[in-house]
């Protein structure tokens, strides 16, 4: 009998990050918000490398499953580039990760721009919306925060 594969949690600055598991991590990020969302962005826009940038992501036999960052805004912390495998959506990995990122966080506010179609579920983990709906890249987004 073999033992189950799981999800393992990874957390690190961008100094941490391996070449390979940057890649990884990129490379999900494209292939989902510029390929399948059809966005053209400038998806490295220089915040993955300030200094108090967090990177946290699920990983399964090296491949990165879903992936997010908490960025150092002077006013809170901000909470970007949520993202899931196809493959690995509807088993809650984002969740996880959200909890994870919040519990990084600490006692400092938190804020994100969700996806419009999002936002009840990021009012789960206690953001609520704090400006009208937005259309980013042609996607309706929402500016929703999180109280320290």
């Amino acid at each position: 009998m073999h033992p189950e594969p799981h999800d393992e949690l990874r957390v690190a600055s961008f100094r941490d990050l391996d070449t390979t598991t940057l890649y990884a991590i990129l490379r999900l990020r494209v292939d989902v918000f510029v390929v399948e969302q059809e966005c053209a962005y400038p998806e490295l826009d220089g915040r993955d490398t300030e200094p108090g940038t967090r990177h946290l992501w699920f990983e399964r036999d090296g491949a990165v499953r879903a992936y997010l960052r908490v960025l150092r805004d002077p006013d809170a912390e901000r909470i970007g580039r949520v993202v899931t495998a196809k493959e690995a959506r509807g088993t809650g990995l984002a969740g996880r990760l959200l909890t994870e990122a919040l519990t990084v966080i600490g006692n400092r506010p938190a804020v994100l721009h969700a996806q419009a179609h999002l936002a009840d579920y990021y009012a789960r983990f206690g953001f609520a919306r704090t400006g009208p709906e937005y259309l980013e890249d042609g996607i309706p987004h929402i500016p929703m925060a999180k109280p320290a």
